[in-house]
């Protein structure tokens, strides 16, 4: 892919539901959006205005009705599951509201999973990213703790980890401090943004909070599935 094609193209997407039936409803309307690499973006708008749509689409876990999603430069309309499952594990990480790690197993088992889950095996390689990560991110002592064991934050942090084991390009975050204390919230943030720097990896933050929005460096609105503004953020 050369280096100055989008991560994400969208050229009037569309996303509707009950496709055919009396009760058809169209949740995104003919959306047109870039995302280049190391950006960080936050996404905001109402309940109801189709950001976790909008999310669903560019993860890969939903087709679009109409129009072009365009992933890495590769047109994504048509693909088989085969060809969505190694794109969605070769572009994207995921950082959810609630952490989704695996109760059972360990922050360092939690972090390779991805890795596991794509190769069938792990890698020492692999390994001794998780191990970088969590120490990066102030875990390096809790690599055998279960979840359980772990603070919200913390928790949160391994999932951060997880979404960047495998060095995806661009990260997809739905409201990743949204389960947070503020003082939990901000730390989280701010290690996004650190990590950010670091990796160069794209954020794209999905957030209800507008302290989160402004500190981002550009933010999409959207409204009843349309883009209303899309705007870069003064740097502070």
């Amino acid at each position: 892919m050369d280096h100055d094609t989008p991560l994400v193209q969208l050229d009037g997407l569309r996303k509707s539901y009950n496709l055919g039936r009396p009760n058809e409803v169209e949740v995104l309307h003919g959306l047109a959006l870039q995302v280049r690499r190391g950006e960080f973006v936050a996404l905001i708008g109402p309940s109801g205005s189709g950001k976790s749509t909008l999310l669903n689409v560019l993860g890969l876990l939903e087709p679009p009705t109409a129009g072009s999603y365009r992933l890495l430069g590769e047109e994504t309309a048509g693909l088989d599951d085969t060809t969505l499952t190694r794109l969605r594990g070769q572009a994207l990480g995921f950082v959810f509201q609630f952490h989704h790690l695996l109760p059972a197993f360990t922050a360092l088992e939690n972090v390779t999973l991805p890795m596991l889950m794509r190769d069938g095996r792990i890698a020492p390689a692999a390994e001794a990213r998780a191990r970088e990560l969590l120490g990066a991110i102030g875990l390096g002592e809790a690599l055998h703790k279960k979840p359980g064991e772990l603070s919200g934050g913390m928790q949160q942090r391994v999932a951060m980890a997880r979404a960047l084991a495998s060095r995806p390009p661009l990260v997809l975050a739905d409201e990743p401090t949204g389960n947070l204390d503020r003082h939990s919230a901000d730390e989280v943030f701010a290690l996004m943004r650190r990590l950010h720097e670091e990796l160069g990896t794209a954020f794209l933050v999905v957030t209800h909070d507008p302290s989160i929005a402004a500190r981002c460096d550009r933010v999409i609105e959207l409204v009843d599935g349309r883009i209303v503004s899309d705007r870069p953020q003064a740097k502070t």
